[in-house]
């Protein structure tokens, strides 16, 4: 029987790597991802310069970001017709008595070829703003269908699974790998459900759980980031 080909592909929040840089770097390193889908990236001055250092800690290769997402690569493996677009988010939120600011949004993707199947990959971050993660997510899905291609999505949707986002991307018709994989934040002591995984038609895919992979610890999980990774094996369907 000819063997199936897979992409380990890694979605990580990692708390503008502000936390403990060795730890982060030991648990990417571990998971050994073909592709590091990362929220939450550095930024501001010196944007370039530190994002491409925190991949050089991973073993991995910066690519591309938008806004706070970036995505990174390994050794031999080409992520072709990189896409970044901005997410029109409300500037201003409004909760019970709290009047917050949010950063502007963004969303980044690209295609990679696995098994002579083309096939692309978005990161994004949802914003805070309850009633605004929708508007998001529509600029976010219509970006991804740019691609006329099967797609996985990734990302921290700042919201639980029986909220309206996850409720539209069911109805978009994608796969929630997550379904059974468990809380990722906070990742000291998870408790909520928040990122996402999301298949469309013609993809397969499984998460990877994290205590089956040899140097990923509980003590680094938790001092590397405040959201836990999700790892992932992606295939064409059968």
């Amino acid at each position: 029987m000819t063997a199936v080909p897979s992409l380990r592909v890694l979605s990580y929040n990692v708390h503008r790597w502000g936390d403990d840089r060795d730890a982060l770097a030991r648990v990417v390193r571990a998971c050994a991802p073909d592709v590091a889908l990362i929220q939450e990236a550095p930024t501001w001055w010196g944007t370039r310069r530190k994002r491409e250092a925190m991949a050089a800690t991973f073993g991995l290769r910066y690519v591309v970001a938008s806004a706070r997402n970036a995505i990174l690569v390994a050794d031999g493996t080409e992520l072709a017709d990189p896409l970044n677009w901005r997410v029109w988010r409300p500037f201003v939120r409004r909760r019970l008595r709290l009047i917050a600011t949010q950063l502007p949004g963004g969303a980044v993707g690209g295609r990679v070829t696995l098994g002579g199947v083309d096939l692309a990959m978005v990161v994004c971050h949802l914003g805070l703003h309850i009633r605004g993660r929708r508007h998001e997510l529509e600029q976010v899905l219509k970006g991804c269908n740019s691609f006329n291609l099967p797609y996985l999505l990734v990302g921290d949707l700042n919201e639980e699974p029986d909220g309206p986002v996850w409720e539209r991307l069911a109805a978009e018709g994608l796969t929630d790998l997550g379904a059974d994989a468990g809380p990722t934040y906070h990742s000291n002591n998870p408790v909520k459900r928040i990122d996402g995984a999301l298949l469309s038609p013609g993809l397969a895919g499984q998460v990877i759980p994290l205590d089956s992979i040899e140097g990923v610890t509980r003590d680094d999980l938790a001092a590397g980031s405040d959201h836990l990774p999700m790892l992932l094996e992606i295939s064409p369907a059968r």
